[in-house]
Formats: structure tokens, sequence, C-alpha cells
């Protein structure tokens, strides 16, 4: 026979003091674990909305990243013209060559500079990432010092607002375009002409790091990473754009995630000792109150089973409250260093219905585990001392 659960609800209620103190450190607790969950999981997502699955990303054989590797025009040209590549209405392929360096720039909020990815782009770089569109002003003119910038670089740079003239690498450039890549990790990148960008810095002509290629369907990647594979004439690799950077995210995401776990999993040291001393608290007031029940005749797995679910729903407010308390945090930007390109990145906090519920989980396993020595004392408590009070 189980004993009533308006017993458990009424015994919160009388001990609200100490139960507040309770629910507290695992709100805290449950708040720290679904945020860095949720800073991580942007990270990830602004990374992955990066690439689409129309595009093939090729690079030099063995090359882990864009910063490594390195392409020559006459490779990529074959590329243009494997199988699967869709062409223009003239019927150019929509190939953009790429080059990539790292620039330090002045932030606008502070003194103090972060690194960004600039990335030397052709015309045809809009054609084959659709998610990119110009916000505000125009792209830049081949082969003069123009830029456009991701909306966050205009937010959150010195001298990079629309019409701005900043000056890096030995040139002064200007700000003729503010695009907007809903969310990618574009938002952070400045583009520029290559060819511009390959003579400020000092870059070999038509030696390129990457190019991004438009194929006819998301299926065409076979047919074309064959073709390129089997010429003789090319040592290079083909890999879905979306799959590179959601690869590109893993690092980062996952030191987030394992120090996010490590901090929440302090915190529930605590958490869990704050647990254990309200349910101690409330067995010792509760002593007569507990033998008469054992008395009248319910067993030790009855008394067992009330106070752990007395916990866990002490235990699961705090997780309510918890994750109320971090929703408000979705969609707040900040940035951090991508390892693999050792540039900014902007990012949102994504805040989940999967994060949230993760949040509930850990906060009734922390219920879990301080309230069952608690409960175990209470059942098994010696009855006739405690009658011996009344």
């Amino acid at each position: 026979m189980a004993l009533p659960l308006i017993y458990n609800i009424r015994s919160i209620r009388v001990r609200w003091v100490s139960t507040a103190v309770a629910v507290c450190g695992v709100a805290g607790v449950v708040a720290v674990f679904v945020a860095m969950l949720a800073m991580a999981q942007g990270f990830q997502a602004t990374l992955v909305a990066s690439g689409s699955p129309c595009n093939a990303m090729v690079r030099r054989g063995g090359a882990n990243s864009e910063m490594d590797s390195a392409l020559t025009l006459d490779q990529i040209k074959i590329a243009g013209d494997a199988p699967g590549v869709l062409r223009d209405e003239r019927g150019v392929p929509l190939v953009s060559p790429e080059v990539v360096v790292v620039v330090s720039l002045p932030l606008r909020a502070s003194a103090d500079r972060a690194l960004v990815q600039a990335r030397g782009v052709s015309k045809r770089a809009l054609a084959v990432r659709s998610m990119v569109h110009i916000a505000a002003g125009r792209f830049f003119a081949p082969g003069l010092a123009e830029l456009v910038v991701g909306s966050n670089v205009a937010k959150a740079y010195k001298d990079f607002g629309l019409g701005d003239r900043p000056y890096f690498g030995g040139r002064e450039w200007r700000v003729v375009g503010i695009m907007d890549s809903q969310g990618s990790g574009f938002d952070s990148e400045i583009w520029c002409d290559t060819v511009l960008l390959q003579q400020t810095y000092n870059r070999p002509a038509n030696l390129f790091q990457s190019a991004t290629i438009r194929l006819t369907a998301p299926d065409a990647l076979a047919e074309f990473s064959r073709s390129l594979s089997a010429d003789p004439r090319l040592t290079i690799q083909v890999e879905r754009e979306n799959d590179y950077y959601e690869r590109q995210s893993q690092a980062v995401s996952t030191i987030i995630r394992v120090l996010g776990v490590l901090v929440a999993l302090v915190m529930a040291v605590g958490a869990i000792f704050g647990a254990l001393n309200t349910m101690y608290s409330s067995i010792a007031a509760r002593s007569r109150e507990i033998a008469t029940i054992r008395a009248i005749g319910f067993g030790e797995a009855s008394i067992i089973l009330s106070f752990l679910i007395e916990s866990l729903l002490i235990a699961l407010i705090g997780g309510v409250v918890g994750c109320l308390a971090v929703i408000p945090i979705n969609g707040y930007s900040t940035s951090t260093i991508n390892w693999q390109t050792f540039s900014n990145l902007a990012f949102a906090f994504q805040i989940t219905p999967r994060l949230l519920a993760e949040g509930l989980f850990f906060a009734l396993i922390m219920g879990l585990i301080g309230g069952l020595p608690p409960a175990i004392r209470a059942a098994y408590a010696p009855v006739a001392t405690a009658l011996r009070e009344l």
C-alpha cells in the first residue's frame, strides 16, 4: 500500500523555507547546465548553417580545413567541368575559387582586437551560396579595394559600417555592402575580391585554398566525387559543404559541452547536499509522524517510495525554475574563437525543447541521489523509540 501523494505535497508546503533552499540550489545547477549546452548548440548551428547540401567543397588532399589547403586554378577548372556541376544561363559553371586570411581588427565596444576571417571570393559567390544576400549597399566591384561585410562584423568592429574606410593588410578599404547570411558563419566574415586579397597578402596568383561548387542536386555529389577521384591530374578531396562545416564545429562545441557538464557536476554536488539536508531535516521533524504511519501498517517500501517522490518533486520544481530562468538568454549573441580557423565567430545561444528536457532529467537525477539516503533512514528508523515521544 502506497502513501497518498497529497501527504508529500502538504509536507513541501509546510516546510517551504527549507524546500525553497533546495529548489534554488537545483535551479542554479539546471540553469548553468542548460546555458552551457545552449551555447554549444548555438555555435554548432551557426557553422552548420554556413553549408548547403547542394554545394561541394573541394580542397587539397589531406587538408583538414581551408586554412591548410591549396588548389591551383587548373585544378579548379577541371573540377568545374566535372559532371553534376550546375551552370548559369550562359553555361558557366557555378564555381567560387576562394582565398582565406585572418586579420586582426579593433572592436567597437573596447580597446581590444579580435581575429576575423577575410574571404576572397569571385562575383559568382552569391550564386553559389544562395542563403547569402546583400542587406544594405551592393556587392564589391572586381579589382577595387571594396568590402562586403557580414552583419555581425558591421556591428562588432570599428570602421566597418556601410561607407566606412577600414585599414588592414597595408591597404585602405571601403565597405560598400553588408550581407546577411541568415545566422550562418558568413555573418562573421569579410568578403572581397580574390585577386586583390592575394596581392595584399603577397599570395601567389592563381593559387587558392578551396573551391565551393554548386551542384545540380544534392545527390549529384557521388557522381561528381567519383569523376574527380578518377582523374590522375588531381590530388584533391571533395566534401559536401554542410558536412564540412559540421565537422569544423565539433571541436569547440564538444569542449563547451564537456566544460558545461563538469561545471554543472561540481555545482550539483552542492545541490545534492542541499537536498540531503532538506530531507534529513524533514525526517527529523516528522519522526513521530513516520513511526505512526509505520505502526498503522505502511511498510518500508512505501515509506522509501513516498520520500523519494517528495525529493523528486522538490527537484522537479527546481528544474522547472532553472529552465524558466535560462529561457531569456535564447537568441542572445556572443562570440568565441573557432579553433579550426583561429578567427572570431559570432553566434546566438540556442535553447531547444530537447535541452530543457535534459535539464529536467538532470534535476531528477539530483533529486534521486539526494532523496534516497534520507528515505532509507526514514523507513528503518526505530518505531518504538519514536512512539514513546507521543
